[in-house]
């Protein structure tokens, strides 16, 4: 009645250790993102200094980040790859061609609200779940 799993074979138990530090990686540059772009404003009254430190911890663990999404890769099979890859490479278009018209249209006036940064990582980020979940459908 009570049916054990049975063992994850090697390239799963990696997979899923990297997914895990991925993960952490992922969430802990999203932290630092969120501390750098905010703590100005609300904890350190726009203290240079530690203005500065928060830009340093993000750009070392995005750089953590590239490391994970790199080993991660590395370890995929050849299907998998693709599915990311593909992902990768279109969100990385999206970023590329929506980047400059909404510069430019927030620049004139033309959308209601002010582009910054974040509305352009919210939408790669979109962009690129919804690649990954549309690949793996396709690929099913």
């Amino acid at each position: 009645m009570n049916q054990a799993k049975p063992p994850a074979n090697g390239y799963q138990s990696r997979t899923r250790r990297n997914v895990v530090r991925l993960f952490y990686w992922n969430g802990a540059w999203g932290v630092a993102t969120a501390l750098m772009a905010l703590g100005p404003k609300i904890i350190w009254n726009k203290a240079p200094v530690l203005t500065l430190l928060a830009v340093g911890l993000n750009v070392a663990l995005g750089v953590g980040m590239i490391v994970a999404n790199k080993t991660y890769l590395a370890e995929l099979d050849e299907l998998q790859r693709k599915v990311q890859l593909n992902a990768m490479g279109i969100t990385l278009g999206v970023g590329l061609i929506a980047s400059g018209p909404l510069s430019v249209m927030d620049s004139n006036h033309l959308i209601p609200f002010h582009a910054d940064i974040a509305n352009l990582l919210i939408l790669m980020s979109l962009t690129f779940v919804a690649c990954n979940l549309y690949g793996m459908w396709r690929y099913r």
